[in-house]
């Protein structure tokens, strides 16, 4: 729970400093773009699940 409370924070972070230089934020702006990252992510649980 830790280490996503800090991904969150580090998260966050980011975000704010890409606002405050004016640069666009560095994550896709389409939900497709969001759906295929969780599904990278759910395909890598899945074979560590496996070995």
């Amino acid at each position: 729970m830790i280490e996503l409370i800090k991904a969150l924070i580090a998260g966050i972070a980011c975000g704010v400093i890409f606002a405050l230089l004016k640069l666009p934020i560095p994550a896709p702006a389409a939900l497709a773009g969001v759906i295929g990252i969780a599904g990278i992510f759910i395909g890598y649980l899945l074979i560590n699940m496996i070995k």
